[in-house]
């Protein structure tokens, strides 16, 4: 049976550590071979525009720029909440490529087979 790991980030610069965790645990868990499902939320959908997780730092972690590129190179998805998104005045015009909006329906969908596990930070 196949591994699949649901991530919700619900952080972004406002709880650093708890965001580069987050995306340091999708990048690491790619490159590991298992099937990675990132999904933004709150202030981390920030990070879904181009440019914006290059303005994101943190002392002694990856940069977030290289690990989304790791996420989304190794077959990992981002998905940005749908209602954060348009909190935000975001839309789907608006994203790094591969990267999409969708709502709750979908995360429920995702996180409740078999197999799969689901992280909140």
């Amino acid at each position: 049976m196949a591994k699949k790991l649901v991530i919700k980030v619900t952080a972004g610069a406002d709880a650093p550590e708890r965001c580069s965790q987050a995306f340091t645990v999708a990048a690491v868990a790619v490159a590991s071979g298992v099937e990675v499902s990132l999904w933004l939320t709150g202030e981390s959908a920030w990070f879904a525009l181009p440019g914006r997780a290059a303005e994101f730092e943190l002392p002694h972690a990856a940069p977030l720029p290289e690990l989304i590129d790791g996420i989304l190179a190794g077959g990992g998805s981002i998905t940005v909440c749908t209602q954060c998104a348009a909190r935000r005045g975001i839309e789907q015009k608006d994203l790094i490529a591969k990267a999409g909006i969708a709502g709750a329906q979908v995360f429920v969908s995702e996180i409740m087979p078999e197999g799969v596990q689901a992280l909140v930070y």
